[in-house]
């Protein structure tokens, strides 16, 4: 019988053999990706004995179609239940209602984590020489920055009262007609990030973490961001992290911590990917990194990612790209970004037999040149086969 997964006194999972894990298909493309997912995650955890029972859940364009609701609260309900769930993408409602779904969902859990893997898969097209060098992981705080949505509209009411407080209380002059943005960055918001970040390069054996930062500019945010994470090195990671400036760049067996400015760190993970490991940023940052690293290394189409809250235990791993509507029920799109999520989640579980086979796999195929539209048009003798055949082709060579 299917069961629950638990958060233990320890703060790690309890995970049975056959979990309850909720899904949301997604809209647009979600109906082609998902299935094919779906049948290579059941098939890879059945090597190990192991069934999950998929309880779907409903957001975004299905969800208002039956209930009226863009994201029901029955969604966030099942999904705090069972800790762990996955989606493929949500369009987002025009004219109203929600900024982003993925958003909300995000800032509703209080899943502060945006943790993006970005590494090359053997034969994935490239506009780089050498994308075999990209090997990183970005962790995109997900619930501050400008991503909180604390903005007015120009020539509101709330626009004009915001520019006279300015005025008056801090004497800065804004432009009439101007829309304004709040952006918090907090130290408990940024430690617990920097602290996820630290704790993941000591467990997956890293060597370096870099803090990402616009600190030159926003002092009092991005600054205080690249301030506070050397402060916690200091004071919770000594044993096993060092800051740059602590150790001149020798960090011994120690992690090495380090910081780069934003647009230099846009620059250097193109001309310099090695020297780039773990790397931990504010949203916008983040934003900007993860999708700049992905077409390194083939596209956002094969970019996995998962909002996390370690602290709680829950998880939402996610398709990382649009809805594509014009491609829904076409059995053609690439199906690797939900799946590689599903990869995620597996590892998140303890599931890492299953999360490599699935890793090997995908490879072999791709290494055959088996591959849907996306990569079989920039690759040369490619086979190209639909969503749902590019699936059973993993599923082979499982």
């Amino acid at each position: 019988m299917a069961d629950k997964i638990t958060m233990q006194a320890d703060g790690t999972l309890a995970v049975p053999d056959n979990p309850i894990i909720p899904f949301i298909e997604g809209d647009g493309t979600g109906v082609d990706i998902w299935p094919a997912a779906k049948l290579v995650l059941d098939a890879a955890a059945s090597k190990y004995g192991k069934t999950i029972e998929w309880m779907e859940v409903l957001a975004g364009e299905k969800a208002f179609n039956e209930t009226g609701d863009w994201l029901p609260q029955d969604t966030i309900d099942n999904f705090e239940k069972y800790l762990i769930g996955i989606k493929g993408p949500l369009t987002t409602p025009i004219g109203g209602g929600f900024r982003s779904l993925n958003v909300a969902i995000r800032q509703i859990m209080d899943l502060y984590v945006c943790l993006r893997p970005v590494r090359w898969f053997t034969g994935v097209p490239s506009p780089v020489k050498e994308p075999q060098l990209v090997d990183m992981v970005i962790f995109r705080e997900n619930t501050e920055d400008i991503y909180a949505g604390m903005e007015v509209e120009a020539g509101t009411p709330e626009a004009l009262k915001m520019i006279e407080l300015l005025h008056d209380h801090f004497g800065w002059e804004i432009k009439e007609g101007s829309g304004i943005g709040v952006k918090p960055i907090s130290k408990s918001g940024s430690q617990r990030l920097q602290r996820a970040a630290i704790e993941y390069a000591v467990k997956r054996g890293r060597k370096r973490v870099h803090w990402v930062h616009k600190g030159n500019i926003m002092k009092f945010t991005e600054g205080a961001f690249q301030k506070w994470g050397y402060e916690l090195v200091r004071e919770e990671f000594s044993d096993v992290a060092i800051g740059w400036e602590d150790c001149g760049g020798d960090p011994g067996d120690k992690i090495l911590v380090q910081d780069a400015i934003a647009d230099i760190a846009l620059q250097q993970v193109l001309t310099r990917p090695k020297e780039f490991d773990v790397i931990a940023t504010m949203n916008l940052n983040g934003d900007y990194l993860s999708d700049a690293l992905a077409a390194q290394v083939g596209g956002i189409g094969i970019a996995p990612g998962a909002n996390i809250n370690y602290v709680t235990g829950h998880g939402v791993f996610e398709a990382t790209h649009g809805t594509a509507p014009k491609y829904a029920g076409q059995d053609k799109v690439n199906p690797s970004s939900v799946l590689l999520s599903g990869v995620m989640m597996f590892e998140h579980l303890g599931w890492q037999g299953a999360a490599d086979d699935i890793i090997t796999a995908v490879e072999a195929a791709i290494a055959d040149k088996v591959v849907t539209y996306d990569f079989a048009r920039l690759m040369e003798g490619a086979t190209e086969v639909k969503c749902s055949e590019f699936a059973s082709a993993v599923v082979d060579r499982l």
